[in-house]
């Protein structure tokens, strides 16, 4: 979120207020001028986001590696898990829903995987319900 917001303060401002510059100094921007409409609604997204991201990290707590637990699942926990239907491996990290992120890997503590997740310890198995059926999964480890 850090990186978002400093991109977003730097380059992306910047780069907004050049194209709004550079049309003014050609006179594009007139009544009708979808281009300006298009660009102040960019930048209000922007300014929003920003907003949204001050007050995310405003709020936020910085979590302390040492806190986080490997006895039982919680938000920051690394865990391996096993699906029993397909035999598969895999590790994930619960995060808050903020942070949830499926490239990475990061699990929100809020979805359906990660609510049945969220306590559990290892050799438990846990279940949730899936779009597609329920799904049981194993705790394999825990860790940080």
């Amino acid at each position: 979120m850090r990186t978002e917001l400093a991109r977003l303060t730097g380059e992306t401002r910047a780069e907004i207020a050049e194209r709004i510059r550079e049309s003014q100094q050609h006179g594009e921007f007139s009544e009708d001028n979808s281009e300006l409409d298009q660009v102040k609604t960019e930048q209000a997204f922007v300014e929003n986001r920003i907003a949204e991201l001050k007050s995310i990290l405003s709020h936020a707590a910085e979590l302390v590696p040492d806190n986080i637990p490997v006895d039982h699942v919680g938000i920051g926990s690394v865990v391996k898990i096993e699906d029993l239907e397909y035999g598969d491996t895999f590790e994930v990290r619960v995060v808050s829903s903020i942070e949830a992120d499926p490239d990475k890997d990061y699990l929100s503590s809020e979805s359906p995987m990660g609510t049945a997740l969220f306590g559990g310890q290892p050799g438990e198995t846990v279940s949730f319900e899936a779009p597609d059926g329920i799904k049981k999964f194993k705790i394999h480890a825990i860790t940080r």
